[in-house]
């Protein structure tokens, strides 16, 4: 088990993704001063809508441990770091600091493994398209792994515009031929 402070968001990230993220609450500057000074990261995990958040239900079960690799003081005078994902985690219990700050004993989860019987060609294809379209995101990643299966499935799972509830389903099942066909259906 380990420890790690907890960044709930609407948003994800998996492993290799990169995120800006603008930090202004005081319990996630300590957080990411710590992070920083330490060099251990923290965890992203996703907010779950239907949660009780007196009992720390409120996030999903799956989240991403993340380093922060740039950093910088923004025009409105808020911290801006960008981070980047390097493996996911299974959330087993959640506490909170006195400042609001959530803990979670965490494991490792198991590391996807591309499959031989997922193409992945028509969604590496979709996805360049949509690097080519929307510049904000080719900026996040000044060399793109489009020849990493992996690579290409995590970034479309951090895109698609699906409920966290169906990103974590897929998070959590890890099943990569399936995830391939789910997504090569969906660009079509």
């Amino acid at each position: 088990m380990i420890t790690l402070p907890l960044f709930p968001l609407s948003a994800h990230v998996l492993p290799q993704g990169r995120m800006d993220l603008r930090i202004f609450e005081p319990r996630y500057v300590r957080m990411v001063k710590n992070a920083c000074a330490t060099q251990t990261g923290f965890g992203i995990c996703m907010l779950n809508a239907k949660g009780d958040k007196d009992r720390n239900e409120h996030i999903y079960s799956v989240g991403t441990h993340v380093t922060v690799i740039d950093f910088d003081m923004l025009s409105d005078g808020l911290l801006g770091i960008t981070v980047e994902g390097d493996r996911c985690f299974n959330i087993e219990k959640v506490t909170s600091e006195k400042d609001g700050l959530l803990l979670g004993q965490c494991s490792w989860s198991p590391i996807w493994q591309p499959e031989p019987e997922g193409n992945v060609a028509l969604v590496k294809q979709r996805l360049m398209d949509i690097f080519d379209k929307y510049p904000e995101i080719q900026e996040l990643y000044p060399e793109p792994l489009f020849d990493d299966p992996m690579w290409v499935i995590y970034r479309w799972l951090e895109l698609l515009p699906v409920s966290a509830e169906q990103k974590q389903h897929f998070i959590q099942q890890r099943d990569y031929v399936k995830t391939v066909d789910y997504l090569t259906q969906l660009v079509k």
